[in-house]
């Protein structure tokens, strides 16, 4: 009676190894890698001049300080709206979550123009990161309204490359 049961377990067993590997299988291949932050001073190490540039001239390189002197008369709402301009990937994947949680992010960097830099500082390809960088990202935080209220001077013009 056993050696019955055991012959049909054993039965069994290519069956279940199949099933076992078609979902490993599945589950490997729909596996997305996402591409997110860093923060600006991991750009240092290869791109030095650049770097400094944006410490010594750009703005957003300290923007999350405009936060903070806003903050006390805003609710939480609207500072959440500050964060998508302040912050580097808020609201995206491995964005800005808090100045505890990703400090490296709290101001404006160098990806919220070009990307997430993660595959980037990883594989040191080119292609990994937005290397052209157009006025229309420019646009997506300095509106025509903000652009009269802020004295905005994109950085592409402004010393930053």
């Amino acid at each position: 009676m056993y050696l019955v049961r055991l012959k049909k377990i054993i039965s069994y067993i290519p069956y279940t190894l199949f099933l076992l590997f078609l979902f490993i299988g599945m589950a490997w291949g729909t596996k997305t890698s996402v591409n997110s932050y860093v923060g600006s001073r991991a750009c240092k190490h290869c791109h030095e001049q650049e770097y400094q540039n944006y410490i010594k001239y750009a703005r957003k390189s300290h923007s999350f300080d405009s936060v903070l002197k806003m903050k006390k008369g805003l609710t939480k709402k609207e500072l959440e709206r500050c964060y998508d301009c302040h912050t580097t990937g808020h609201g995206k994947p491995g964005g800005f979550v808090s100045v505890e949680k990703t400090p490296e992010l709290k101001n404006a960097g160098c990806e919220v123009c070009h990307g997430p830099g993660k595959a980037h500082v990883r594989s040191g390809n080119p292609a990994d990161i937005k290397r052209v960088v157009t006025l229309d990202v420019c646009k997506r935080c300095h509106t025509p309204e903000r652009v009269r209220a802020f004295r905005y001077r994109p950085l592409l013009h402004g010393g930053g490359h």
